[in-house]
C-alpha cells in the first residue's frame, strides 16, 4: 500500500469508502480540524467538507505533492481561497445538495406565506392569533399568503432551482428564473440580469440562489428592493454577501417589503447586536438548507477515475 497514490478523506463525514477501493489508491482518513500527520503529506488527493480554515491553509502549504482537491461543499469557496497551487485542480460538491437545500427553501416559502413563524410567537406567549385564523380571503390581491398562482422567480437558476421547481408548479406557483443566460430551462423561462428591472415589480417572492463572488456581492440592493411590491417576499439561501443586509432590514422595518427569511448571512454564526435578529416578518435560519452532501462516494469515485485517467474532472471550478 506503501507505494499507492494516497487520497486523503475526512472523518467529518460518513463516507462509504468501499465504493473507492479497487482504484489502486492509498485511502487514508484525517480530522479536519487538526494538524495533518505526518505520513499523510505526500498525498496527490484531498477530499474535504467542514475544514476548519487552517487545516486547509496547512493543506495547501504542506501538502506539496497535492494535485487534486474535491470539496464536497457546493460553492467550494473555501478550497478556492486556501492558498492552493496553481497545479492543483480544484473541484466542488455542487449537485449533492440539490434536494435538500430545494426542501428546505419550500419550507421557507411556505412558512413565509402561512406565517407559522408568527403563529409560534403567538404559541409562545400562550395567546390565541385569531387573525390567522379562522375565515381568510382565497388568494387575496398584492400579498402573498399561498404558493398558488404566486410569480416566484428564481435568481441563480441552477441545479438547486431545478429540484426545487417541480414542487413549486405542483403547488400552483409561476415560475420563472433569471441567470447569466436567457432561454427556456426544464419548461422555465429564464431572463438575464438586466431584465430586473420589468421582472421585480411583478413578483410575489424572490428566491435567491446565487453563488458567492465579487460580481454577487450585494445584488440585492436598495435599489433592487425598492422595485418589489410591497408585498413581496425575498428568500435567499445562496450565499450571506448576496444581500444587503442594512438595506434589507431597512425594507422590512419601513414596510417596503413584506416579509423575507434568510438562510445564510454575511457573518457567520449572526452576531448577537445584528438589526436582523428583530426585523420585522423576518425569517432567520441557521444555513441549515444544505449540510447533508447526498452522493458524495459516487461523486468522488466518478472524479477519482476521470483523475487517474487523465480525463476532465466534473465540477471544477
Amino acid at each position: 500500500m506503501g507505494n499507492l497514490p494516497k487520497l486523503l478523506y475526512p472523518t467529518s463525514l460518513k463516507l462509504d469508502i468501499s465504493s473507492l477501493e479497487g482504484f489502486s489508491v492509498d485511502l487514508i482518513p484525517y480530522d479536519v480540524k487538526a494538524p495533518f500527520p505526518d505520513q499523510a503529506t505526500d498525498a496527490e488527493m484531498l477530499v474535504t467538507w467542514s475544514n476548519s480554515r487552517d487545516n486547509l491553509k496547512e493543506a495547501a502549504g504542506r501538502l506539496g505533492n497535492l494535485r487534486w482537491a474535491q470539496s464536497l461543499s457546493a460553492g467550494a469557496n473555501e478550497i478556492q481561497s486556501a492558498g492552493f497551487a496553481s497545479n492543483v485542480i480544484l473541484a466542488s460538491g455542487s449537485g449533492l445538495h440539490d434536494h435538500t437545500v430545494a426542501e428546505h427553501t419550500l419550507g421557507l416559502l411556505l412558512n413565509s406565506a402561512r406565517r407559522f413563524y408568527e403563529m409560534r410567537d403567538y404559541q409562545v406567549q400562550t395567546k390565541w392569533p385569531a387573525h390567522l385564523g379562522g375565515p381568510q380571503p382565497d388568494r387575496p390581491a398584492n400579498s402573498f399568503t399561498t404558493l398558488r398562482d404566486a410569480n416566484v422567480l428564481i435568481w441563480g437558476f441552477g441545479n438547486i432551482a431545478r429540484a426545487l421547481t417541480p414542487s413549486l408548479k405542483l403547488l400552483g406557483a409561476r415560475v420563472r428564473g433569471v441567470a447569466r443566460h436567457a432561454g427556456v430551462r426544464e419548461g422555465v423561462e429564464v431572463f438575464t440580469e438586466n431584465e430586473l428591472p420589468d421582472l421585480l415589480p411583478g413578483t410575489d417572492v424572490l428566491v435567491m440562489i446565487l453563488p458567492g463572488s465579487a460580481s454577487t456581492k450585494h445584488a440585492l440592493s436598495t435599489e433592487r428592493l425598492k422595485m418589489m411590491p410591497k408585498h413581496g417576499s425575498v428568500v435567499n439561501v445562496g450565499r450571506g454577501m448576496n444581500v444587503d443586509e442594512e438595506a434589507l432590514c431597512a425594507a422590512l422595518d419601513k414596510g417596503d417589503i413584506g416579509g423575507a427569511a434568510l438562510d445564510v448571512f454575511s457573518t457567520e454564526p449572526l452576531p448577537a447586536a445584528s438589526p436582523l435578529w428583530k426585523a420585522r416578518n423576518l425569517i432567520l435560519s441557521p444555513h441549515a438548507a444544505g449540510g447533508r452532501p447526498q452522493g458524495a462516494e459516487e461523486l468522488i469515485a466518478h472524479n477519482l477515475r476521470k483523475f487517474r485517467a487523465g480525463q476532465q474532472l466534473k465540477n471544477i471550478i
